[in-house]
């Protein structure tokens, strides 16, 4: 019987991703703090986040299958393309983190629920702080109306959340997001768990024991930390 895996906070440090449990699904820990160290410990080893009360314990995870996006596999459809070219968009980086971890946050028309608790905005914040989290703002006039944050670790970034107030906004976002990260030779976007929105766009599913073997070879390399700006 699989036993659950409990974090001391004293040590940060996360048991092996296949002693994860099958049930649920990539449940890997309880425990350990909710800090910057904490996070950049769990990324670098395939972990996350995901829980929904500040006051329960935390839960980390590393799913089986694991959704993932190979940059130069992003799927453009026709009325994206469109919408990209003569939405009105205005598109920026790393001007607004907090207003997107806060749009992200906001329960959806499918879900009164939200995983983004105040401990985790507020700790997410602060890894945007120290350069290693980040958000891409996508704005009518003055209005932010979708966007998207995660966090990025030598040639990989890890998607958290996004959002969208007018359609087709998270996914204009992640565009210029994929198209950005391309050009600074970025290897592999982290999507955690797979839908149909991740899907239309070119997401793929990889066995846990692949996903880790490319998270191996990409975490390492050199990040490219501090404030972000969209470049040729």
């Amino acid at each position: 019987m699989a036993v659950l895996n409990v974090l001391s906070p004293n040590r940060v440090a996360f048991p092996p991703a296949e002693s994860a449990l099958e049930n649920p699904n990539g449940l890997l820990a309880v425990g350990g703090e909710l800090t910057c160290e904490w996070l950049l410990a769990a990324y670098k080893s395939g972990v996350f986040p995901w829980f929904e009360d500040d006051a329960a314990p935390i839960l980390w995870w590393c799913p089986d299958p694991r959704a993932v996006l190979i940059p130069d596999q992003l799927k453009v459809s026709r009325s994206l393309a469109k919408r990209i070219r003569n939405g009105g968009f205005r598109i920026t980086m790393d001007t607004a983190f907090a207003n997107v971890v806060r749009g992200c946050s906001q329960p959806r028309e499918y879900s009164g629920d939200t995983w983004i608790t105040p401990d985790m905005m507020g700790a997410y914040i602060e890894l945007h702080a120290m350069g290693f989290a980040h958000s891409v703002e996508v704005w009518l006039a003055d209005q932010l109306v979708g966007g998207l944050y995660g966090v990025s670790l030598g040639r990989m970034f890890f998607g958290e959340s996004m959002f969208a107030r007018e359609k087709d906004a998270s996914k204009v976002a992640f565009f210029h997001l994929v198209r950005q990260i391309t050009a600074w030779e970025f290897n592999l976007i982290d999507c955690q768990i797979m839908n149909d929105h991740l899907a239309s766009l070119g997401a793929t599913s990889l066995p846990r024991s692949e996903f880790m073997a490319l998270l191996a070879e990409n975490r390492d390399c050199l990040t490219r930390s501090g404030s972000w700006t969209f470049q040729s």
